[in-house]
């Protein structure tokens, strides 16, 4: 009952403190995410996209590097772009950049994983692009692209026809109450995953053996980090069966990446779970609703074969240079979390500006209407991710009364 007790107090000491890290930073990234969200249309970026091939996935990618990193905020701007005209690879580049090429994503990466996985992330999400465009153009799956435009039906008209030039936009206040209300929505949207996530990744750390990871992971642990091929290879197509089976969105799933890692899993590993956010079953489903079943399939067989294309290169090309991160330089447990630094100042600056923002969203503008589309989620998956996360509050706060009164 002891060892319960301190593995307990352990595990909500470290998730609390995982978050307590990360609150800046999921801040920082969801304003720079909702002010682009709200100063540039989509219209603008559609009316980009849907002409020449090279032309719309360079800029498919530019655009979904500036936007959201939410997977469900992503699916449905890039249904959207499809509908309206951009081709289906541009859209592709989009899905994957808006997911993958984000801001925010790359700083909670840099807290928990360091620089070697913020630049594979990055320099992944471009490998991603590519060779889905190349995969694209060997298999031309034109009569799929067919039916799933027809799957989306007619377009809606844009009736936005605002001539506001971009500056007027910014020195508006209610446009800036409108990034409020973004910024409220994004933190909607994810909530739940990262609690449940934030949560999951302190119970390994604290209950799991590293035995478990040896058996599930082939050739981790020990000191030897010197993989074969076929290890290597094992270690990606594990990656996203995890990802799938404790699906939690991309930033909730990063310190459960961080864990794997100092558990002995290889960088090529790692990183194919954390690109494996749009090869998971809400997903599918998802894209099964706007465009069809056998498309849906598609688009998930195309982006797995990219991510272990994209993971293999990434992983031999970083040992090539001698850039593969060393495992030891991630500790996610036994860490003191809490203690004046840096951190303390930057998550009391970015909460009080939350404190503004959601003045401006829920005082003063109140009664302003502002909705963004988003993809359906399943009512069934939502409610059992609120009873989960209502759960795991429970198991932190009783965690943390032990820690401070029992474990001390």
């Amino acid at each position: 009952m002891q060892t319960f007790l301190q593995n307990w107090g352990e595990a909500a000491y470290t998730s609390a403190g995982f978050f307590w890290m990360s609150v800046w930073a999921f801040m920082l990234g969801y304003l720079i995410s909702s002010f682009i969200q709200v100063f540039v249309t989509e219209k603008r970026m559609q009316s980009a996209m849907g002409q020449k091939e090279s032309k719309g996935v360079l800029l498919g990618s530019l655009f979904g590097f500036i936007s959201s990193s939410c997977s469900f905020a992503a699916l449905a701007s890039t249904k959207s772009l499809f509908k309206k005209g951009a081709s289906f690879v541009s859209s592709i580049a989009f899905l994957l950049a808006s997911t993958n090429l984000v801001i925010e994503l790359g700083i909670i990466i840099s807290i928990f994983l360091g620089w070697q996985f913020v630049v594979g992330e990055y320099a992944g999400g471009v490998l991603l692009i590519l060779i889905s465009w190349l995969l694209i153009k060997i298999i031309k799956p034109k009569k799929l692209i067919e039916e799933a435009r027809k799957n989306l039906g007619e377009v809606d008209e844009d009736n936005n026809n605002s001539k506001t030039s971009f500056s007027e936009k910014v020195q508006s206040e209610e446009n800036w109450a409108k990034v409020a209300k973004q910024f409220g929505m994004e933190w909607k949207m994810v909530w739940k995953d990262v609690t449940v996530g934030f949560t999951i990744a302190g119970i390994v750390a604290a209950f799991v053996p590293d035995s478990f990871f040896q058996t599930l992971f082939i050739n981790t642990g020990g000191e030897n980090t010197d993989y074969g091929f076929f290890t290597i290879l094992e270690h990606i197509v594990i990656g996203p069966v995890v990802a799938f089976i404790t699906f939690i969105g991309s930033m909730g799933n990063i310190p459960l990446a961080a864990l794997l890692f100092g558990k002995g899993v290889s960088f090529a590993g790692v990183i194919a779970f954390i690109f494996s956010d749009l090869v998971v079953f809400p997903v599918l489903r998802i894209n099964a609703k706007y465009y069809g079943w056998k498309m849906a399939l598609f688009i998930m067989l195309l982006l797995f074969v990219s991510l272990i294309g994209a993971s293999l290169v990434l992983y031999y090309g970083f040992e090539a240079f001698q850039l593969l991160p060393d495992p030891s330089q991630v500790t996610i447990s036994s860490q003191e979390f809490f203690k004046v630094n840096y951190t303390l100042f930057l998550n009391i600056g970015f909460i009080l500006l939350s404190g503004y923002l959601f003045y401006l969203a829920h005082v003063k503008y109140k009664d302003m209407m502002y909705m963004k589309e988003m993809a359906p989620k399943s009512k069934v998956l939502e409610q059992v991710l609120r009873y989960a996360a209502i759960v795991c509050y429970v198991w932190l706060i009783g965690g943390l009364v032990v820690k401070v009164f029992i474990n001390s």
